[in-house]
């Protein structure tokens, strides 16, 4: 895991859906303020879409602590469009489907789904300062509490 405190290289193209429309930009780019990066396997499966609705429903409450959302998937841009299209969905999704965020973060974990072994990137949320600095991570995501948790952490990042 990529240690708190520290600002790790994220200078990696991507693209990402930002308001309605793909576009290819460099990672870094996106944190342009206090972010929250929440990664998740693939839409429309049952866990990681109560994680990010989760998110949406607390959204404009994470806004107005000065935190921009982003969400990271293995998914391709053309099924974010419709993934955030179905939900409401009015923050940044980015389709990373050779999990260069996750391995930017040392975030590769090995997983487990009936009986077959394989890595993959560990489902969590990452908050950012302004400058990229990662601040804290949460690493035990309760996916649909996922909104909840990401504000709970950051007013204990508040109170420090």
């Amino acid at each position: 895991m990529h240690k708190i405190g520290k600002k790790p290289k994220l200078n990696f193209e991507i693209e990402a859906v930002l308001k309605g429309k793909v576009e290819t930009v460099r990672f870094s780019e996106l944190i342009e303020g206090p972010t929250v990066v929440s990664v998740y396997m693939r839409n429309n499966t049952s866990a990681c879409d109560k994680q990010t609705c989760a998110l949406s429903e607390d959204l404009q409450v994470i806004a107005r602590k000065g935190f921009k959302t982003i969400t990271v998937s293995r998914d391709k841009s053309s099924s974010h469009v419709k993934y955030a299209e179905k939900n409401g969905i009015k923050y940044t999704l980015v389709s990373d489907p050779e999990d260069q965020f996750s391995k930017a973060l040392d975030a590769i974990v090995e997983k487990s789904m009936y009986g077959k072994k394989y890595f993959g990137p560990l489902r969590a949320a990452y908050l950012f300062d302004g400058e990229g600095v990662l601040q804290s991570v949460i690493s035990k995501i309760e996916p649909g509490e996922h909104g909840q948790q990401v504000l709970a952490e950051i007013k204990r990042l508040e109170s420090e």
